[in-house]
């Protein structure tokens, strides 16, 4: 669903009516067409993907493989805190699931796979790649391969451990201007 140049419906101007007014219905159009990839889904990567979901992104992916466990619960709001729910599921699956429901209009989707297994050519799908949970050397891989692409990637390394947070920010040779 390519939209350059198109205008917000009718649906999306009524459901993203205040957004519209804050940052105008150009920004809106440009978020819409976004197509953003999480790995790793934990506390604040869950909470971004909430946030962009409900902003109107135009595509989500999701990777991360690891089954859900009760531990999980404790970090991740989206994870369904009935065990019959998440049991043999990934945290992917369930966070999908979960995202959905807060916007129907976002296409929400899982990937499987590692994320150093992923060739250039996957991360040229998306405009933001977003990584947590993974090592330093995934992170540089994972950069590295969004840097080698002939358009701009914007690249972000989130992890926190305990009161601790680190970010990571690489929007290669992006230029402000009012």
């Amino acid at each position: 669903m390519e939209r350059d140049g198109e205008e917000l419906t009718a649906q999306e101007t009524a459901l993203y009516d205040r957004q519209i007014r804050v940052w105008g219905a150009d920004a809106q159009r440009r978020l819409s067409k976004a197509h953003v990839l999480v790995y790793g889904m934990k506390g604040t990567v869950a909470e971004f993907c909430k946030n962009v979901v409900l902003a109107g992104v135009g595509s989500l992916t999701l990777v991360d493989d690891r089954v859900a466990t009760e531990e999980a619960l404790s970090s991740n709001f989206l994870i369904p805190p009935v065990e019959n729910v998440y049991s043999g599921k990934t945290l992917a699956e369930l966070c999908c699931n979960s995202l959905k429901d807060f916007n129907p209009m976002v296409r929400v989707s899982v990937e499987k796979g590692d994320l150093s297994s992923f060739g250039v050519e996957f991360f040229s799908k998306f405009d933001v790649v977003v990584v947590s949970c993974c090592s330093l050397s995934a992170k540089k891989l994972a950069n590295d391969k969004c840097r080698k692409l002939s358009k701009r990637v914007a690249f972000y390394a989130v992890d926190c451990r305990d009161s601790c947070g680190e970010v990571f920010v690489d929007l290669q040779d992006y230029k402000y201007s009012k």
